[in-house]
């Protein structure tokens, strides 16, 4: 009763702090949200160009809910192809939100339900936000992940559905340059991660080799090759930490 009753004034200057990091880190996670709305009216657009309906757009915002994935999985029907002929590019870029729930371990707490919906929201966006926290302690990255993802699953299923509804006359955002709000976000959260030892070798080794494949290999293989650019990251990481 008497931490209840303790005044504004008496308050931990920890506690304000970190209700002040909360803040921020919900301001940030709105702003990728909106964002990241951008590409959820794309979609909107696309799907109901390539013939799918209302219900069956918005259906594959709420249950597929990774957008390159998504992208892919349209343009293969847009074309003609079959749902099966979509399946392969769309299993393929998702691949990598396998990656990244290992690295969220630690962030996917309770029971396997509660896990089970937490990882529904594993995408690059909460990922790149929890380990821009995660100096912050599990906790603070937790709290970067939970935000960003909400808010990004709100704001990219509400673009799907009011351009859905609208039958696409809105138009495709793209056309407004507002697709570069999405990159320009995601670059800004990658920032904090180049101070770490390696990180940046891993990032000019992961950009290099996904370059390199992207006239070679089919959609989504250079964005998992990419992933190998750690290796050499780790290497730095180790000779760095052995010559300390």
């Amino acid at each position: 009763m008497s931490v209840l009753l303790r005044s504004r004034d008496d308050r931990d200057p920890l506690d304000a702090v970190t209700a002040g990091e909360r803040r921020a880190t919900v301001r940030t996670a709105v702003a990728i949200g909106l964002a990241t709305g951008a590409y959820g009216v794309s979609f909107g657009v696309l799907g109901v160009a390539a013939g799918l309906s209302t219900a069956q757009t918005c259906a594959m915002s709420l249950l597929v809910f990774t957008g390159a994935s998504q992208f892919a999985a349209i343009s293969v029907i847009a074309t003609g192809g079959s749902a099966a002929a979509a399946l392969a590019p769309a299993l393929l870029l998702a691949g990598r939100n396998a990656v990244y729930g290992l690295s969220l371990v630690p962030i996917l707490r309770g029971r396997l339900p509660a896990r089970a919906l937490q990882s529904q929201l594993v995408l690059d966006e909460s990922t790149a936000m929890a380990r821009s926290r995660s100096h912050l302690g599990p906790e603070a990255a937790r709290h970067a992940f939970l935000a960003t993802g909400l808010s990004v699953f709100v704001c990219w299923n509400l673009g799907t559905l009011l351009v859905a509804l609208a039958g696409g006359g809105l138009g495709d955002p793209r056309r407004l340059g507002l697709d570069a709000m999405f990159p320009a976000a995601f670059l800004a959260l990658l920032v904090p991660q180049l101070r770490r030892p390696g990180a940046t070798t891993a990032a000019v080794s992961g950009a290099l080799l996904a370059m390199a494949l992207v006239p070679l290999a089919p959609a989504g293989v250079p964005i998992l090759a990419a992933s190998l650019g750690v290796i050499p990251g780790l290497a730095v990481a180790r000779r760095s930490r052995s010559g300390a």
